[in-house]
């Protein structure tokens, strides 16, 4: 036996503060992965010229290459 609906289901617009909560989860989580990007930066401007080149990097490029999964990706 075989049943049919035909039932619509309403789609729900988020509410003012579903959007604020959103956003606000957004900020917090874009400053957390900056902060992370910035210690990994300073990291490898710790290291000198010699332990960059080890590991396939010239200093003018040490950002690009932090940031490269949000330009090159």
């Amino acid at each position: 036996m075989a049943f049919l609906s035909n039932t619509d289901f309403a789609v729900s617009t988020p509410s003012f503060f579903q959007n604020l909560t959103a956003s606000i989860g957004s900020f917090f989580s874009a400053v957390i992965e900056a902060r992370g990007r910035q210690d990994q930066i300073q990291a490898l401007e710790d290291l000198s010229d010699v332990e960059l080149a080890d590991l396939g990097l010239r200093r003018e490029d040490i950002v690009r290459h932090v940031f490269r999964d949000i330009y090159y990706g």
